[in-house]
């Protein structure tokens, strides 16, 4: 398995794999695929609005759809 963190990689056994997490490290295995994500990350706030707002357009536009959907099966 490995740790990455930017432009640093280190191939780590499963004992290290803590520690290395530990210190912000992904840990992914040898095809690349994350297994765990480092501690400390974090998003800024301005994503994290941008994000929710998106969620919250989706979410009432979903809703709209289902009623349409409903509406559409009613009448067929």
């Amino acid at each position: 398995m490995k740790a990455t963190k930017g432009n640093k990689v280190y191939t780590i056994d499963e004992t290290q794999k803590a520690m290395y997490q530990a210190q912000g490290y992904d840990i992914t295995d040898d095809a690349g695929n994350i297994i765990e994500y480092g501690a400390g990350k974090s998003v800024s706030y301005e994503e994290y609005k941008t994000l929710e707002e998106r969620a919250l357009k989706l979410e009432k536009e979903n809703k709209k759809l289902k009623e349409e959907n409903k509406e559409l099966k009613k009448s067929a």
